[in-house]
């Protein structure tokens, strides 16, 4: 029988701290306590998935009770009897438990019962709780005595994604560390070096792609660069990992920006036609729209806002970018970002994406259509509604009266009428969005304002 193959989330998996990457902050003062003897009961370990929080409380485990040394040590031999068997998951003194399918109380009482012996092999008898916010508050209650004041020879380590979920009366008990978000340039150095232990060729974009698409996470990275071996064979590059995460590529997202901003709504349609024949992740093209909207607003030269080149984009890219930016405003960006995030709640939950995708694409081309405020101002002098001024708010959504035939302008003491295609550019000015709102809703109302 064939060896089984292991991931590569587990096989490079952290063995020790100098492995460990992204969290230098953490292994300094890990390493620093060790070496000291200041050695905390219990720990709480939190941050996003993949970030390697089991990891550093495994490490930690390791350098409690390694062997190679009369007492703990920062630098475990990783090959000693102790650390073999942590590194596997079988040492009698470090349990591993699963907060999610042990939740109840008497799972708690177990641990607590437990915890008075002695350890048998090592030198302190270690608990690794993962997602420990998954326990229920009965258990919470019953572990909070034991994490305060355990017996000298126990060390508690918890684990979890979601740090307020936890009670405050469990995290007063325990030294905290947030892992961080690994940076997109710490995961291509670390792709690049498994990509040379695995024999697998991975060109610069398809390693940049990757390195994005993990969002921090360094199991999320490893996880879908083992796909896309599996996929390519071992011959990893920039097309193969496009298809595989169904995303457009920057320069198509720069270009189809540009005919957004172009106001051709047949061609931005059309393009988005294509994408979604291709293949490609609406929801997906929408967050790249989003970053595009983010380094553009960044990059605007009203702003100038940070180091450009910083921005995930190639050179070309950020050249086209700027130049799209002649005529575009700082507030038309912020305009199309509001839209942007405002339809990502309705893109996860719409049946059909294409046609909220298609709906979107229209709404963004009538908000960078907007006129400007120094236009607005004019319009309303050249319309006769020199009555509201930039900044009123006294125009009320209970003034609108339905009315589909377009009236005269009729004075009434002192109050004037007018149509909603006059009255919509001074609510543009009046900055109030409900109006705006409300205005857009009663299509040729008929506005009084006092």
């Amino acid at each position: 029988m064939t060896e089984n193959y292991t991931v590569l989330a587990r096989k490079y998996r952290s063995q020790d701290f100098d492995s460990l990457i992204g969290q230098d902050v953490l292994v300094k003062t890990l390493t620093t306590a060790i070496s000291t003897s200041r050695i905390a009961h219990a720990y709480m370990f939190t941050g996003i998935r993949g970030t390697g929080k089991t990891s550093v409380a495994r490490i930690l485990a390791k350098s409690l009770n390694c062997l190679s040394s009369q007492a703990a040590t920062a630098k475990p031999c990783g090959t000693c009897e102790n650390c073999t068997a942590i590194a596997l998951g079988q040492h009698i003194d470090v349990l591993e438990i699963d907060a999610a399918s042990h939740t109840g109380v008497d799972n708690i009482r177990d641990i607590t019962d437990a915890a008075g012996y002695r350890p048998t092999n090592g030198r302190y008898k270690v608990y690794i709780i993962d997602e420990v916010h998954q326990l229920s508050q009965s258990a919470f209650n019953a572990l909070l005595k034991t994490l305060e004041e355990p017996p000298a020879h126990v060390v508690f380590m918890l684990a979890t994604t979601e740090i307020r979920k936890v009670p405050v009366t469990i995290l007063s008990r325990c030294q905290r560390f947030d892992l961080c978000r690994v940076s997109a340039t710490e995961l291509k150095k670390h792709f690049a070096w498994i990509a040379t232990q695995e024999n697998v060729k991975l060109s610069d974009d398809a390693n940049e792609m990757l390195a994005r698409a993990a969002d921090g996470s360094v199991r999320d990275g490893l996880s879908l660069f083992d796909q896309a071996i599996a996929q390519t064979g071992g011959n990893v590059d920039h097309v193969a990992v496009l298809n595989m995460l169904k995303r457009a590529d920057r320069g198509v997202v720069v270009d189809f920006m540009k005919i957004l901003l172009a106001g051709d709504v047949a061609a931005a349609i059309g393009r988005a036609d294509e994408l979604y024949q291709s293949g490609a992740d609406l929801s997906l093209m929408l967050q790249d729209m989003m970053e595009w909207t983010h380094w553009a607003t960044r990059m605007h030269p009203a702003l100038r806002a940070g180091d450009a080149h910083a921005a995930p984009f190639s050179a070309d890219q950020r050249e086209a970018i700027i130049k799209s930016m002649d005529g575009v405003t700082v507030n038309t960006l912020s305009r199309l970002w509001q839209v942007m995030v405002a339809s990502v709640e309705e893109m996860q939950k719409s049946t059909n994406q294409k046609q909220c995708f298609d709906m979107l694409v229209v709404r963004l081309m009538r908000v960078a259509d907007m006129p400007t405020v120094a236009t607005l101002l004019q319009q309303n002098d050249e319309s006769g509604i020199k009555n509201i001024e930039p900044g009123a708010t006294n125009i009320k959504k209970t003034d609108i009266v339905q009315n589909n035939t377009p009236t005269e302008p009729v004075q009434q003491q002192g109050v004037q009428h007018s149509t909603l295609d006059a009255a919509a550019p001074a609510a543009a000015v009046s900055a109030d969005p409900m109006l705006a709102n409300a205005l857009d809703m009663f299509a040729g109302a008929q506005v009084i304002t006092n």
